[in-house]
């Protein structure tokens, strides 16, 4: 069992878990625009979402195409 949790943790893509963190934070951000009602921060927070979204799959793919994933 241990043994398996180890091997779990050496296959993590971190680049993955640091993207993911990445879209949280921008998640937050829109939520903190709507609080303090600023329109342009809630688009500037969505498009940022986006950016990071896309980088993130776009990574996945070059990865799952060179044979990585």
């Amino acid at each position: 069992m241990k043994e398996a949790i180890i091997e779990s943790w050496h296959n993590i893509k971190w680049i993955f878990v640091l993207f993911s963190l990445a879209a949280i934070g921008a998640m937050v951000l829109i939520g903190v625009a709507v609080a303090l009602r600023s329109v342009t921060g809630i688009f500037l927070s969505i498009l940022l979402l986006l950016v990071i979204m896309g980088f993130g799959f776009k990574r996945k793919k070059e990865m799952r195409d060179a044979g990585v994933l």
